[in-house]
């Protein structure tokens, strides 16, 4: 009778258990949302105008890709690779910051000093540079660029040796995202040190350092020096200097902003290589248009240009959701398919503003 008793109200623990969690949950962030919504309240702090500025400063003199609120790429700038942004004869002189590939070298090198190359991959596919067969099937090669590098030394024409080692560096910008190592040089050059914030390769690394910031102001500590906390998607009005993310875990593809940012959140104690939101991408706010309720946000490595992309924002400043934009879709793609099979499907999204936006990054 005992035992009858024990496994009935074991049962019923394990069936409130889940709902137990969910309170839980609910309860971490909505007071999260406290924070975040005090801070918001307050303009945007000089720090966060210079991260803004420099972004701006860093995409106009990259020269990239313009967004704009319908998702419509509507200038298409400088790319990562390109010597020129615009087409005809090569000069015979060019400054260094009209390189593209030369201008995320400095991302890189901010970062990682005169070492970056170690930490560029490089890669190829065995024999692909002298096989004729499309059809054929061949296993990936990598390398990284410091490789490449001491490999141009052994030529003796100087010209030459130059050549291969831009072209061993051109190959690596392309191969190895670049996008966190944008945001970590904006940050740098603002001002902000080591202490406030992890600069990185990757954009995970600093995002789960925010949300540990947020549970930690909760568990009635400051947080010490960092600078962001994590914020629900539309908790707070974004301010410039502000980060808003996305991920792109293919096992996430349905899974809900809430359900994302709560994964997170349950990984913070454990094994930093188990934590399984690892695809992600970061922005910075750059300029809140408030009349017109749009916001701008700057970043490295889209659609391979530091890009410019104007957002939409709710009635009350904060983050909408829907970024759907008005361009069309593959109902008006009408091109005849090719002669030797069936065309690729399309997406369903439309604006290339319709990403898997799932925090808010605030300064605090």
């Amino acid at each position: 009778m005992r035992f009858a008793i024990c496994a009935i109200a074991a049962a019923v623990v394990l069936a409130a258990s889940p709902a137990l969690a969910q309170d839980d949950d609910a309860t971490f962030w909505k007071a999260v949302q406290v924070n975040c919504g005090a801070a918001a309240a307050k303009p945007a702090s000089e720090l966060g105008r210079r991260i803004a500025q420099m972004a701006i400063d860093e995409f106009y003199r990259f020269g990239g890709h313009e967004i704009d609120a319908n998702g419509r790429l509507f200038r298409f700038g400088l790319t990562e690779a390109e010597h020129e942004a615009e087409n005809g004869p090569l000069t015979r002189h060019a400054p260094l910051d009209q390189l593209g590939w030369w201008q995320v070298m400095k991302y890189w090198r901010a970062l990682y000093g005169d070492a970056a190359a170690a930490d560029l991959e490089v890669r190829g596919y065995r024999d692909a540079s002298s096989a004729t067969q499309g059809e054929q099937i061949v296993p990936l090669l990598r390398s990284n660029a410091a490789q490449m590098l001491r490999d141009a030394e052994a030529v003796s024409d100087p010209a030459e040796r130059e050549i291969l080692r831009e072209a061993a560096l051109r190959a690596a910008i392309i191969d190895t995202p670049w996008s966190a190592a944008f945001v970590s040089y904006v940050a740098r050059k603002a001002g902000v040190t080591a202490q406030q914030f992890p600069f990185s390769n990757a954009h995970r690394d600093y995002i789960y350092d925010a949300f540990a910031t947020s549970a930690a102001e909760l568990n009635g500590k400051t947080g010490g020096e960092r600078l962001y906390r994590a914020c629900p998607l539309t908790a707070a009005k974004p301010r410039p200097g502000d980060l808003i993310c996305a991920q792109y875990e293919p096992s996430l593809v349905d899974t809900s902003a809430a359900a994302v940012r709560e994964r997170i959140r349950g990984e913070l104690g454990g094994d930093p290589a188990a934590r399984s939101v690892r695809h992600t991408h970061c922005e910075v706010v750059a300029y809140i248009d408030a009349p017109a309720r749009k916001m701008y946000a700057i970043s490295g490595n889209v659609y391979q240009a530091v890009s410019a992309r104007k957002l939409n924002l709710r009635g009350d400043l904060r983050f909408s959701p829907a970024q759907n934009g008005h361009c069309g879709g593959p109902g008006d793609w009408t091109l005849p398919p090719p002669s030797f099979g069936s065309p690729p499907s399309h997406s369903k999204k439309c604006s290339l503003n319709d990403e898997k936006w799932f925090v808010l990054l605030q300064l605090r």
